[in-house]
């Protein structure tokens, strides 16, 4: 069974990406989703217990956290972590705790949200492909202060990753800021 835990915090961080054809803004909230935000997407600060490091999985030398969709069997946003961190990493976790969302605004699209979590890795299954998109993902642990800069995405995951570490240490007792080599789960 999964904990969930709201920690609503003040916070707040605005990161603008514009490219050839766009400009797409992202909203960090430290709070609850809007309602009236579709949300399209979970993804997670998910940390081993032992070693306070992140999972960031790796695919042809692109990172990303672990999460996806929301599917409608999906009993709430944490079930849909547990389940994209299983068809994607092979990781069982835990507990959760919900950190904030992103709200995303582009050209020609309604704003949407794209909620942040932090869970904990009870265990590592042997690596398999995806079942969605048959992808062999790897899985780098790496302490959660190295986190933006693996994944590339500036500021705004700064804070997250920030908040993914406070929560780690007040919920869980995890010393997830305790520097720990980045290395491979395979």
């Amino acid at each position: 069974m999964r904990q969930v835990w709201v920690l609503a915090a003040p916070g707040c961080a605005t990161v603008r990406w514009v490219t050839a054809d766009a400009e797409v803004s992202y909203l960090w909230r430290e709070s609850p989703v809007a309602e009236h935000l579709e949300i399209v997407k979970v993804h997670g600060f998910l940390i081993c217990p032992d070693t306070g490091r992140a999972l960031v999985q790796e695919c042809d030398g692109r990172f990303s956290l672990p999460g996806g969709s929301p599917e409608p069997a999906d009993a709430d946003l944490s079930a849909a972590l547990a389940r994209e961190a299983l068809e994607e990493s092979q990781v069982v976790v835990s507990r959760t705790a919900y950190l904030g969302y992103q709200e995303v605004r582009s050209p020609g699209r309604a704003p949407y949200a794209q909620v942040r979590m932090a869970g904990l890795i009870a265990r590592f299954r042997p690596r398999c492909p995806d079942t969605d998109s048959g992808r062999l993902l790897q899985r780098l642990m790496c302490p959660l202060a190295d986190v933006p800069a693996v994944l590339g995405w500036g500021d705004i995951m700064e804070a997250q990753a920030a908040l993914a570490a406070r929560t780690a240490q007040m919920l869980w007792r995890i010393p997830a800021g305790a520097p720990q080599p980045a290395g491979y789960v395979d």
